[in-house]
C-alpha cells in the first residue's frame, strides 16, 4: 500500500515539473495526486500498522486493534486537519492579495513608475533589484513579482532586456520574501504553525539574503556589461567587414 502511494506521488510530482512539456496546468496533477493518494489511504486503512496523529504530532497507540469505524474517524480528523492548515494559508494570502489589488486599482503603484525616470540599464537594474527585495518582504514575493514586471513592461521596451530584468526580479523577490513571515508561502506556513517568530526569522536570515542579493546584482551587472561589450564588438566587426567589402 505504501509503495502504491509513493508511486502515485512520484508520477504526480513529475507531471507537475513537466507541466510545460505536457501542456497542462500543474494544478491538475497536484489535485489528482492528492485525491488518489487519500483514496488509496481510505481504502486500505485497515492494512496500515501505525497511524500518525497530525494534531497531536504523535503515533496513535494501539492502532491495529481499533475498529474500522474508529480508524475511519481518525482518517477524517487527519484530512480535516491538513485541509484546515491549507485553508489558513489560502485565506491569509487572499487577504493580502485583496489589499494589493485595491492599491493597484487606485493606481497606488503608479508612484513607483513615476519615480523611475532613467533609461539607463545599469540604474534600472539596481532600482528594480532593490524594489523586488523590499516589496517582497512587505507583500508576498509572487505579488511583488507581478507588480514589478507589469511596471517593467511599460519602462523597458526591448524584449531581450526585459527577460534579463524579469529573471532578476524573480530571484530578488524570492530572496527578499524569505526573511519575512508574509513574504513567502513556506515562511508563512512556518509562522502560522508557530515554528518561527518574526523577529528571530528576520535576525537569522536578513543578513544572509542581503549578501546573496548583492552577489546576484553584481553578477547580473557583469553579465549585462559583457553583453554590451559583445554587441559593440559585433557592430565594429560588421563595420570593418563592410569597409573591407567596399575596398575590394
Amino acid at each position: 500500500m505504501e509503495s502504491i502511494i509513493i508511486l502515485v506521488f512520484v508520477i504526480g510530482y513529475l507531471a507537475i515539473t513537466l507541466e510545460h512539456n505536457l501542456k497542462i496546468d500543474k494544478l491538475i496533477p497536484a489535485l489528482g495526486m492528492m485525491a488518489i493518494c487519500w483514496a488509496i489511504v481510505a481504502l486500505g486503512i485497515d492494512q496500515f500498522p501505525n497511524w500518525f496523529d497530525s494534531a497531536k504530532a504523535a503515533l496513535v497507540e494501539g492502532f491495529p486493534s481499533l475498529l474500522h469505524e474508529e480508524k475511519v474517524h481518525l482518517l477524517e480528523e487527519t484530512l480535516l486537519h491538513h485541509l484546515g492548515k491549507t485553508a489558513e494559508i489560502i485565506v491569509f494570502l487572499l487577504g493580502a492579495m485583496t489589499i494589493v489589488e485595491i492599491i493597484d486599482y487606485f493606481d497606488g503603484f503608479a508612484t513607483i513608475k513615476s519615480v523611475i525616470r532613467t533609461k539607463k540599464r545599469k540604474q534600472i537594474l539596481w532600482i528594480f533589484g532593490l524594489l523586488a527585495f523590499g516589496l517582497s518582504a512587505i507583500i508576498d514575493n509572487l505579488t511583488a513579482t507581478i507588480v514589478l514586471i507589469s511596471i517593467l513592461q511599460k519602462i523597458v521596451k526591448r524584449r531581450e532586456d526585459r527577460i534579463w530584468f524579469a529573471g532578476l526580479i524573480i530571484i530578488a523577490a524570492n530572496a527578499g520574501g524569505a526573511f519575512s513571515p508574509i513574504g513567502d508561502v513556506t515562511t508563512t506556513m512556518l509562522w502560522i504553525g508557530g515554528k518561527v517568530s518574526t523577529v528571530q526569522l528576520f535576525i537569522y536570515l536578513f543578513h544572509q539574503y542581503c549578501v546573496w542579493w548583492c552577489l546576484l546584482l553584481s553578477q547580473v551587472f557583469c553579465l549585462l556589461f559583457k553583453e554590451k561589450l559583445r554587441v559593440k564588438k559585433e557592430m565594429i566587426s560588421r563595420k570593418e567587414n563592410i569597409v573591407q567589402s567596399c575596398c575590394i
